[in-house]
C-alpha cells in the first residue's frame, strides 16, 4: 500500500500550502502548459440553509447562496467581469449543493487575473438597489432551469426521496425565497462561510505554488484570523420514502426517466465510502456491462444514459437516468440487475475492468488544465485528495462491492421519475 501512495502522490503531483490564516493553496505545476486555471472556492452550497454563528441562530431562504455567487462580482468599483476582459482572462463561476466556485482561465497577466480573483471574493459589496436587480435577473435564470428536462429529472427525484433536506430545493431558489434576502443577510454569509479557513485557492498549469502563495499575501488573505464560533445542524433523514412515484409531461422529443435511489450520507472524508458508491454504480449499469451493452444494442437507451451519485452532508442518492421509448421496461430490467447482482455477486473480471477504468479516468483528468484544477478542489472540499481517491481505489475488493451491495440499491429506498413529450409535440425527427 505504501508504493501504491508513493505512485499516486507522484502521479498527482501537487504541491499544497496552509496559510496562517487557514486558507490552504493548492498548485498543481504543469510547464509545458500554456493556460493557467484558478478555482477559489468555499464549502457553502444551497444546501446550507441554518446555522449558529457566534451563538446567533440563522435561517436563510433557498437561493441563497447562488444568489451570492452571482453578487460577489459586482462591486463599488465596477464589474469583475470586465476586470478579467481587459486582461484577456475568460471568468466564471458556479454553485453546487455543498459549495460555491469563482474561476478563471488565461494565458497571460496570470498575478494580475489573481489579485481581481482574490480581491472580488474577499471585498463582497452589497446594496438594496443591486440586489433587487439581481432579484430580477435571477427570477429568468430559475425559470429556464424549469425548462431543462435533465434538471427536472434530478430535482424531481431528489423531492421524491427527501421531505424536509435542503437538497429537494433547486439550488438557484425560488422567485419568492430570493426576494427576501437582503445586505444584512448577505454580509452574514460571507462573515461566515467566505473566511479563508474554509476556504482553498487551486491552481493549474504554469504556475508556481510560491506565485499563488504571493497573490495570497498581496490580498491579505496570508493574516491570522480572528476566531469565530459556527455550527451546523447534522439532521440526516430517515424513515420511508416520501413519494415513490412522479410523472409529468414537458416538451421533450421522447420520455426520460430517473430511477432513484436514497442512501445514508457520507461522512466528510470518507473515501472508501464515495468511491464504492461509484464502482457499484457502474458495475450495474456502466459502459463495460453486459446490461448497458443489451439496452444499447436493442435501441432502449442512448450513450447518455448512466448512473450517478449525488451526496451532500445530509444527504445521498443513486440516480439512473436516461431516454427511453420503454423508460419502465429500462427500470425494470435495472432492478433485475440489481438484484441478481445482490444474489450472485458481482463478476471479479467485471470488477478489475471497471476499476482499471476508473483509475484511468483519475489519472487522465490530471492531464488537462481546467480538469486537474476542478478535480484538486473537488477532493479538498469532499475531506480528501485526489491520491486518497487512488490509492482507496486500488485496494478495494469484489467482495468489498458485494458488502455494498447488500445495503445499497434496495427497493424500500427507491422512487421513479418519468417526463412523457407534451401531447400533440412532433417526435424526434419529424
Amino acid at each position: 500500500m505504501l508504493t501504491i501512495q508513493e505512485k499516486a502522490a507522484a502521479a498527482v503531483n501537487c504541491r499544497r500550502a496552509v496559510l496562517d490564516s487557514g486558507l490552504t493553496v493548492l498548485c498543481r505545476t504543469m510547464p509545458d502548459y500554456s493556460t493557467v486555471h484558478a478555482m477559489f472556492a468555499t464549502a457553502f452550497g444551497s444546501t446550507t440553509r441554518d446555522f449558529v454563528w457566534n451563538g446567533r441562530p440563522v435561517h436563510l431562504p433557498a437561493g441563497t447562496a447562488h444568489f451570492l455567487e452571482h453578487k460577489m462580482f459586482e462591486s463599488e468599483q465596477g464589474d469583475a467581469f470586465e476586470q478579467f476582459a481587459r486582461t484577456g482572462a475568460s471568468a466564471n463561476a458556479f454553485t453546487s449543493w455543498d459549495y460555491t466556485c469563482y474561476l478563471f482561465s488565461a494565458t497571460d497577466r496570470i498575478d494580475e487575473n489573481l489579485d481581481i480573483l482574490l480581491d472580488m471574493v474577499n471585498h463582497p459589496w452589497f446594496t438594496r438597489e443591486t440586489i433587487a436587480k439581481e432579484q430580477g435577473i435571477i427570477g429568468q435564470e430559475i425559470k429556464m432551469y424549469d425548462d431543462s428536462p435533465d434538471w427536472r429529472l434530478t430535482t424531481e427525484a431528489l423531492r421524491c426521496l427527501y421531505a424536509t433536506d435542503p437538497v429537494r430545493e433547486d439550488i438557484a431558489g425560488t422567485v419568492e425565497s430570493i426576494a427576501t434576502l437582503t445586505p444584512e443577510l448577505l454580509y452574514t454569509c460571507t462573515d461566515a462561510f467566505y473566511r479563508p479557513g474554509n476556504m482553498v485557492l487551486t491552481v493549474a498549469g504554469n504556475i508556481t505554488l510560491e506565485q499563488a502563495v504571493e497573490a495570497c499575501r498581496r490580498a491579505g488573505l496570508d493574516r491570522p484570523q480572528k476566531p469565530c464560533s459556527i455550527t451546523m445542524p447534522l439532521q440526516v433523514e430517515n424513515g420511508p420514502i416520501p413519494r415513490r412515484q412522479t410523472q409529468l409531461a414537458m416538451p421533450v422529443n421522447r420520455p426520460c426517466f430517473a430511477l432513484a435511489y436514497r442512501e445514508q450520507p457520507i461522512a466528510h472524508g470518507d473515501v472508501r465510502r464515495a468511491t464504492l458508491c461509484d464502482i457499484v454504480t457502474e458495475l450495474v449499469c456502466g459502459g463495460l456491462t453486459d446490461l448497458y451493452r443489451k439496452l444499447y444494442d436493442e435501441g432502449l437507451v442512448n450513450p447518455e444514459f448512466s448512473g450517478d451519485c449525488l451526496a451532500t452532508r445530509t444527504a445521498c442518492a443513486v440516480l439512473f437516468t436516461g431516454e427511453s421509448l420503454q423508460p419502465r421496461l429500462v427500470a425494470d430490467l435495472l432492478r433485475q440487475e440489481i438484484a441478481r447482482l445482490r444474489r450472485e455477486g458481482v463478476d471479479p473480471r467485471l470488477f478489475t475492468l471497471v476499476k482499471n477504468e476508473m483509475y484511468g479516468e483519475l489519472l487522465a483528468v490530471l492531464e488537462g488544465v481546467e480538469n486537474a484544477a476542478t478535480q484538486l478542489t473537488g477532493a479538498w472540499l469532499k475531506g480528501c485528495t485526489l491520491e486518497d481517491q487512488i490509492t482507496t481505489l486500488a485496494a478495494l475488493t469484489p467482495a468489498d462491492a458485494d458488502e455494498a451491495l447488500q445495503t445499497m440499491l434496495l427497493p424500500e429506498n427507491e422512487a421513479y421519475v418519468q417526463i412523457d413529450p407534451v401531447p400533440g409535440a412532433p417526435e424526434a425527427g419529424e
